[in-house]
């Protein structure tokens, strides 16, 4: 019987040490999307949205998993600081009819070197692809963890056609530039 107990201890605190618990963040990320155009190459900048996952950490302040992650960020939420470039990404981006850009992750594998190689639906303008993420984290003094990454995509892949201006004398480039720094607070 007291064998039992010892054993049915050790099992909770194991568990205990390793236990999943939610992470989220709101409005506490950097999001670039950078890209290039005839004239020259330009920036929008973002700090709106959310972000959720479920997350085990273990004792040595490393991730062990991570799944559950949603990320949420509206469209007109990417500013450039020119307005007129403004209005031409939300036309590409159709926000319109399309508010949001979100990515859902679906599988992830994390690594021994505080890397994690993602996959996910991505969706950008109504169009949904499955979306290789890979990123680098850390874990804060405070226990919050921040994710860092950045993705190409090819602005055709999600029917998205690059601006024109000027009548046609300028144009946007096919292929942008995600970087992301989110992070990530233990819900009390």
């Amino acid at each position: 019987m007291k064998l039992t107990g010892i054993f049915l201890f050790l099992q909770f605190a194991f568990i205990a040490s390793n236990a999943q618990a939610k992470y989220s963040g709101k409005n506490d990320f950097n999001l670039l999307v950078s890209g290039t155009s005839t004239l020259h190459d330009w920036d929008m900048k973002a700090a709106k949205g959310e972000c959720k996952a479920m997350i085990i950490v273990n004792d040595s302040g490393q991730i062990t998993k991570i799944f559950d992650l949603t990320f949420i960020a509206p469209a007109e939420g990417l500013k450039s600081g020119h307005e007129g470039m403004d209005i031409n990404a939300y036309k590409a981006l159709k926000t319109d009819k399309f508010k949001n850009i979100t990515f859902i992750l679906t599988a992830a594998k994390v690594n021994a070197d505080r890397t994690i190689n993602g996959i996910g639906k991505l969706t950008i303008a109504g169009v949904t692809h499955d979306a290789e993420l890979n990123v680098t984290y850390k874990i804060n003094h405070d226990k919050s963890v921040s994710i860092s990454g950045s993705k190409k995509i090819n602005l055709f892949y999600y029917n998205m056609q690059p601006s024109v201006f000027m009548g046609g004398l300028f144009k946007i480039g096919d292929e942008i530039t995600v970087k992301f720094d989110i992070t990530l607070f233990k819900n009390k």
